[in-house]
């Protein structure tokens, strides 16, 4: 996270600074419970949507559903996408942003919720986004699995790794994980082959 990258994205957007509400989310991304849903997620996916803006229809609206789409982040709580969406819309409301952004914005953080189908170009590309660390080198995969295993460690391990199971498999079972041609000629292969290293070792 990144205080200019931030005053770059009101600029854009024609609003205020709204630093509080800056300090509010890094102050949310840093609660210590949170191993992996934290600042340096959202860094990584900020990068990563710098780094893929050509892909993008309406790069902004994908930028702040970036910032806030993990804002609320419980680990018992099965509303957390929708309470961080209600928290976007809210933010955009009091900045009088246009109705039909702020129902955009939305809808692409409650796509992250990875539970339907993706309908338009920036809900594929937030989507592919957010996945991108199923993709990444091995040993930071593993990393990642433990630093989820952390967030719910108050889950009993058989639980745990049943449930955990049934999601990894959900990926494999996609015709593609990655919709965008960028992320499924980069990340397809290695994503697949961490997923069934994951399964196998539950």
């Amino acid at each position: 996270m990144n205080e200019t990258r931030w005053l770059s994205l009101m600029s854009r957007l024609g609003f205020a600074d709204n630093l509080g509400t800056y300090s509010q989310l890094q102050s949310k991304y840093n609660e210590k419970h949170r191993h992996y849903h934290n600042c340096s997620h959202i860094k990584a996916t900020l990068d990563l949507l710098g780094r893929t803006q050509e892909l993008a229809d309406d790069y902004d609206s994908i930028e702040i559903a970036l910032w806030f789409h993990d804002a609320i982040y419980k680990t018992f709580s099965s509303t957390n996408e929708l309470d961080s969406a209600n928290w976007a819309a809210e933010f955009l409301k009091e900045n009088n942003a246009d109705s039909l952004f702020i129902d955009k914005v939305h809808r692409l953080i409650m796509v992250t919720l990875h539970d339907s189908e993706p309908t338009d170009n920036d809900e594929k590309l937030i989507i592919d986004i957010d996945l991108s660390i199923l993709g990444c080198e091995s040993k930071l995969y593993e990393q990642f699995e433990t630093w989820v295993r952390r967030e719910y460690k108050l889950i009993p391990s058989f639980i745990y790794k049943k449930r955990r199971k049934e999601i990894l498999g959900r990926f494999l079972d996609r015709d593609r994980i990655y919709s965008h041609d960028y992320f499924f000629e980069t990340l397809e292969n290695s994503a697949r082959e961490n997923l069934k290293n994951a399964i196998k070792k539950l």
